[in-house]
């Protein structure tokens, strides 16, 4: 009955009724919506301001990060004759002060053994148990129904986890087996057949069965006359920051290292660095500049702001941005004084790297030497962590998002409810009209034929 109603508005009484309650229902439903709209739009606005602070903190953490674990501002060594040994930097290269002049004695081996010609690898070679031993510790290999040939024998020390390794090799004839330990003198090794093992074993012993194809040996070099062993031919202990791998022996022939800073490099990062800086500031600025719940932002300026002034190294006068011409301009942001830049580097290239690029070793650690990059990472992680200023204002944007949009709805469903209602009344008013009017019109009708009688 109301949607007849409804459907007829406007017709019998004379009145525009239909557009009557659309004027009142938009008139009541028009501001609201108007006014969740506008909070929407400026809580998008916000959200969409710190999604690109976050982003760019993001972007400039990873970007400075990279840097430093690629090696691209490390400093790089040189070597004399890349033939003998080659070297690479670690992080910790002392490039200002360090030369230094090598001599390779011998290279680290492995020592090897190998067996005489077996015809079938899969044919029986006998059973009972060896014992291998490396460092000192012994470890039973056992020959058995089920690998009683010379493939069972090399997966046996295979999986003995001795470090020795086995393999079968295809020679003219037959096939033999290879027994290689691990690199230097502490990786000497014995194979040997038990009492009570089948006699075919034996062949296969180090002693007196297979053949010695090397021994173990040390590594031997020294580095400006002071002479070193190790077990292996790639040498990380030695010189700080420095990896050297030992290529060939050449006894007498010194081979010269020392190493280059990227100054250019260095020199670039730190106008970078200030760049990319001020466009993370930027975007914390407009964020936290907003009304609402981004003003916790200026948390994360602050702290930015405060990495100017951290120490940063262990170095006694230049450990800090400020220290190398990096300094606040009023609005916050920063800038390079290039004379004072290059004066430093000049005097301590090696101070200005540390900054960056810090050293790491049992006196050089994150807590005394954080570097830019550690620093700037302990920023973003706190910043977006859990209870964090980014991970705080996020949630909170993200309730308001849905409390709106869930007051969106309610309102949409309390004004169709309204303009229903205006309907139902201004519908039932229509028919009252419209009733009267046939009334009205009726009795306009009786009057004149009244009239007309008494005129006869």
């Amino acid at each position: 009955m109301v949607s007849s109603i409804a459907n007829s508005l406007g017709f019998g009484s004379g009145l525009d009724v239909k557009q009557l309650v659309a004027d009142l229902s938009n008139a009541s439903r028009d501001p609201k919506i108007a006014r969740m709209t506008s909070l929407t739009q400026a809580n998008q606005t916000r959200i969409s301001a710190l999604a690109q602070a976050r982003s760019n903190l993001d972007g400039f953490a990873d970007s400075l990060g990279q840097m430093v674990s690629d090696g691209t501002l490390r400093s790089t060594p040189t070597v004399s004759d890349e033939s003998v040994l080659g070297a690479t930097s670690r992080a910790g290269l002392s490039a200002d002060s360090f030369a230094a002049t090598v001599v390779v004695n011998q290279l680290a081996r492995a020592q090897t053994n190998y067996s005489g010609i077996v015809a079938d690898k899969a044919a029986a070679i006998g059973t009972g148990t060896m014992t291998l031993t490396v460092g000192g510790v012994a470890k039973t290999i056992t020959i058995d129904a089920t690998n009683n040939s010379l493939e069972g024998l090399a997966n046996a020390i295979n999986a003995s986890g001795a470090g020795v390794t086995a393999s079968i090799i295809a020679d003219e004839g037959g096939h033999r087996l290879i027994v290689k330990g691990p690199t230097g003198e502490v990786g000497a090794f014995t194979l040997t057949a038990d009492a009570g093992a089948d006699p075919g074993l034996s062949a296969f012993s180090t002693s007196g069965g297979m053949t010695v194809g090397q021994s173990a040996a040390n590594a031997e070099f020294t580095i400006d006359g002071v002479a070193f062993s190790r077990a292996n031919n790639i040498i990380d202990d030695v010189i700080p920051g420095m990896s050297l791998t030992l290529k060939k022996a050449a006894p007498g022939q010194g081979v010269d290292i020392g190493a280059s800073r990227p100054l250019d490099m260095i020199k670039q990062t730190v106008g970078d660095f200030v760049s990319v800086y001020n466009q993370l500031k930027k975007s914390l600025v407009t964020a936290s500049s907003m009304s609402g719940e981004t003003t916790s932002l200026r948390e994360i300026e602050r702290e930015l702001s405060n990495l100017v002034n951290k120490v940063l190294s262990s170095h006694g006068s230049i450990n800090k941005l400020s220290d190398i011409g990096i300094s606040s301009t009023r609005d916050g942001l920063l800038s390079v004084d290039n004379a004072k830049l290059d004066k430093v580097l000049a005097s301590d290239a090696g101070a200005v790297e540390a900054l960056f690029n810090p050293r790491r070793d049992a006196t050089h650690t994150e807590q005394s030497d954080p570097g830019i990059a550690f620093a700037l990472d302990a920023i973003r992680d706190k910043a977006v962590g859990v209870n964090g200023a980014i991970d705080r204002v996020s949630k909170s944007l993200d309730a308001k998002r849905e409390n709106l949009a869930d007051q969106l709805e309610k309102i949409e469903e309390r004004e169709s409810a309204y303009k229903a209602r205006l309907e139902k009344q201004y519908g039932s008013l229509e028919a009252k009209l419209a009733a009267f009017k046939a009334t009205q019109s009726y009795l306009e009708q009786q009057i004149k034929l009244w009239n007309n009688q008494g005129n006869d």
